[in-house]
């Protein structure tokens, strides 16, 4: 069973921390992997950064901008994490937009993802149709699950199609903005996170943009299985460092 499926059966709300790789600089991503895994999270989004992240907010396009700068590319990413196995047991995403795996090529950006240890891709700008009649059978010859976005406007038609096609988790985007504009949940968000729980969707659902402290933590995870932070993360790693990261998490779980 794939590490991901593992730990959707754990009986607990479940924290996914993101960050860019590569970033604030090239060579951090193996430590801030081990320290957060150290600390407690349960999974780990690893962001390619790419030129046009239609689906990031200014935070995490600023983090892009610069692990760009640093150096960092899809081949460097692989070769920081050919040993990542060795020393991190919990599930580790690529989070990434398509451009960077076509060029590099599918089924060869697939195979090295197994190689690696890599447990699944969230990629925003693949659509689901096209994933199921050209790729699918790609991801699962490799052992890899592929996590679909669906937002307050996903029709339930659509939502019942990317439930029908993933093995995984799906990715609940709180708002129909992009990550890290907007700050706790109001009627609307608490309406949709009912509104998808009483769908008695086969998958288990993780909430992603809007997460930034133990309040919307919890918040967040009433109604669903997991949440994920990604700008408040890359926001206090900015600030403070990467030696901080237990500070972050505590603030989180404790």
């Amino acid at each position: 069973m794939n590490r991901i499926q593992n730990k959707l059966q754990q009986d607990k709300k479940l924290l996914s921390i993101y960050f860019t790789a590569g970033y604030p600089n090239l060579n951090d991503t193996v430590s801030i992997i081990q320290d957060l895994e150290k600390n407690g999270v349960d999974m780990i989004e690893i962001g390619l950064p790419f030129s046009d992240p239609l689906a990031d907010g200014p935070t995490i396009q600023d983090s892009s901008t610069a692990a760009l700068k640093n150096g960092m590319t899809t081949e460097v990413l692989f070769n920081q994490l050919k040993d990542i196995r060795k020393t991190v047991n919990i599930p580790l995403i690529i989070m990434g937009y398509f451009n960077p795996m076509f060029q590099y090529g599918v089924e060869a950006f697939c195979a090295k993802c197994q190689e690696l240890g890599i447990d699944g891709l969230i990629i925003p700008d693949l659509p689901v149709d096209v994933y199921h009649e050209q790729y699918q059978a790609i991801f699962k010859k490799y052992g890899l699950i592929n996590v679909f976005l669906i937002t307050p406007q996903t029709s339930d038609e659509r939502i019942r199609y990317i439930d029908s096609v993933s093995n995984g988790f799906i990715y609940m985007v709180s708002s129909a903005s992009v990550t890290g504009s907007q700050s706790g949940f109001g009627n609307v968000q608490t309406q949709y996170f009912e509104r998808i729980s009483n769908m008695n969707l086969k998958n288990p659902q993780i909430v992603g943009f809007g997460i930034s402290d133990k309040t919307t933590f919890q918040s967040a995870t009433t109604y669903t299985k997991g949440a994920i932070i990604g700008s408040a993360f890359i926001k206090h790693i900015t600030n403070s460092g990467v030696k901080t990261i237990d500070t972050f998490v505590k603030r989180i779980l404790k």
